[in-house]
């Protein structure tokens, strides 16, 4: 009985399914019509992704052959692996008509990317302030132009900016000016795209860091800038921006210019030491160091060691090169490191004959800026593009005023100052204004300044025993350079010596004493600061843009 009553219920179970109960009515028609449809979907649905699937796998197969392979990618280190001869890599400042239609090789930065679509790629490299436009186009088969694969077109457009590229490509005309290049008559259509140093990322973007406060606008809108302090702490990377590969193009030139001069004067070039057994100046400003088991001091100026080189019978002499002064100063035309230029020579007649040259001389260096970077697309208009300023003035002849002059003007003017005191950085800059007024002059020297301000070796000027025979050069109303004739009697730079509070013993300072007990022709001399030549002509805000890694009391690195 257990084993045949399950078998009954199968039995009841799958009877209806084989077989309709009699009378029982089949499909519709309706239902039978859209039985049909719906086959037909799922047939046509089936036939649709085997297209697919096709389609997909003819892809990949494609995919998988890279007509660009080799053309690009990142490049191992380089370690001078291959000394074979080969040409130069092209600069770009040298690309003209006569490269269209060459093949050119170069390095730069990859300053930008910008796709257009699938099949168009738009790079801006970058060399110092040059830049050119670059092409790369989705080419798998067609031979008359750089063959370009997908796979290329994904790794380019990948790329990071500020990456170090080297690229190879046809220079070629375009038919309007480029706007975001400085190169605006040619791009290059690349061929090869490798990346020959990739980069981290970077903490400043340089958008940000060549925007002016002008361009970066005002209120909600307002685009991003970078601070002074934020500028100098990532100082490697702000030295990219056009501005500042500008200034020191600016800098680098007038050390040329002031060498060019001087050569061609007779001046030989000397370097004096800047470790030093005593102080150059009286006064706290310098830097105290140990020198193995005694003290030494960092030189406040070059200015014991350039006299002595004179008494060597060396009549014309320069320097460049550091100078310290340990100021505890965080104005904006102050730092306690910096570069200084100086100058030393015998005079024949008169100190004014030394006063004539440094005239020239700047002159000469203004000028010469002027010509060199002043042109359209030159440094001193993209240094303006981020610190707006008017143009300096370049007198045809230097103004000369005696100090006793400028304490008139700006007593005229209201200035409240005393005859034989110093002037201060806001009476330096009234005078600048008024002589600006007067002479249409950004650049005057002062001369015959009063005695009891200058340094113990200024030779007291012989009819009034009140000044000096000395005098300072201003640029837009501030100091860029100071100087005197000096003592060359030794009796009477003891004397000096012994007038200076606290009193200077000469026995200290031997060896610069003997230099003149040995025998030293008249002479005079000036230290210019390189950095303030090149704030004030370019009006910066700040000194320590102008100096590629600025010492002060908060800052020694980077």
């Amino acid at each position: 009985m257990s084993e045949e009553q399950p078998q009954k219920q199968v039995e009841n179970v799958a009877g209806p399914s084989q077989e309709a109960p009699e009378g029982a009515a089949g499909p519709s028609k309706s239902a039978l019509k859209k039985q049909a449809k719906e086959e037909e979907k799922a047939k046509k649905a089936a036939e649709r992704k085997r297209k697919e699937d096709e389609a997909k796998a003819a892809r990949a197969a494609a995919d998988s052959v890279d007509v660009s392979s080799g053309s690009y990618g990142i490049l191992p280190l380089h370690q001078s692996q291959d000394d074979t001869p080969m040409l130069p890599l092209k600069r770009l400042a040298t690309v003209g008509s006569g490269d269209v239609g060459k093949t050119v090789s170069f390095r730069a930065r990859l300053a930008s990317l910008r796709q257009q679509g699938s099949k168009l790629l738009f790079c801006e490299f970058r060399q110092s302030i040059v830049s050119i436009q670059g092409l790369l186009e989705l080419n798998e088969n067609d031979s008359g132009k750089p063959l370009v694969s997908k796979q290329m077109m994904r790794f380019c457009s990948s790329s990071i900016p500020e990456s170090l590229v080297l690229i190879e490509g046809v220079i070629q005309a375009v038919d309007r000016p480029i706007q975001a290049t400085t190169i605006k008559n040619f791009e290059v259509h690349i061929s090869k795209f490798w990346v020959s140093t990739p980069v981290a990322p970077l903490p400043i973007q340089m958008d940000a860091a060549s925007r002016s406060e002008e361009d970066a606008g005002e209120g909600a809108r307002k685009l991003v800038t970078i601070g002074l302090d934020t500028r100098l702490n990532h100082r490697v990377i702000d030295l990219r921006t056009p501005t500042n590969q500008a200034i020191f193009r600016i800098r680098s030139g007038v050390k040329h210019l002031f060498r060019d001069f001087l050569d061609a004067r007779g001046f030989v070039e000397f370097e004096t030491p800047k470790l030093q057994g005593a102080m150059t100046e009286s006064g706290a400003s310098v830097f105290k160091v140990t020198y193995f088991d005694r003290p030494a001091f960092l030189a406040q100026s070059p200015q014991l060691a350039k006299q002595m080189i004179v008494s060597g019978d060396f009549d014309r002499m320069y320097e460049i090169g550091p100078v310290f002064r340990a100021e505890n100063s965080w104005g904006p035309r102050h730092m306690t490191e910096f570069t200084g230029m100086d100058i030393e020579m015998a005079i024949d007649h008169h100190y004014h004959e030394v006063v004539t040259l440094l005239e020239d001389l700047l002159l000469f260096i203004f000028h010469g800026l002027n010509e060199r970077f002043g042109g359209p697309g030159g440094e001193i208009e993209w240094v303006r593009k981020q610190w707006p300023s008017e143009p300096f003035v370049v007198p045809e002849k230097a103004v000369r005023l005696r100090f006793s002059e400028g304490i008139q003007m700006l007593r005229e003017a209201g200035r409240e100052v005393e005859e034989l005191e110093d002037l201060s950085t806001e009476d330096e800059k009234m005078l600048g204004r008024l002589v600006k007024e007067r002479y249409n002059t950004d650049f005057f020297v002062l001369d015959k300044f009063p005695l009891k301000i200058r340094p113990f070796y200024t030779m007291p000027d012989p009819h009034d025993e009140r000044y000096s025979n000395s005098y300072d050069f201003f640029m837009r109303g501030q100091e860029i350079l100071s100087g005197a004739q000096r003592v060359h009697d030794a009796e009477l730079l003891r004397h000096r010596m012994s007038l200076v509070d606290p009193p200077i013993d000469p026995s200290t300072m031997q060896d610069y004493v003997n230099a003149f007990e040995y025998g030293a022709p008249p002479h005079a001399g000036a230290g210019l600061g390189l950095d303030r030549i090149v704030q004030f002509f370019l009006n910066l805000p700040n000194i320590r843009l102008a100096t590629p890694f600025p010492r002060d009391p908060g800052r020694i690195a980077p």
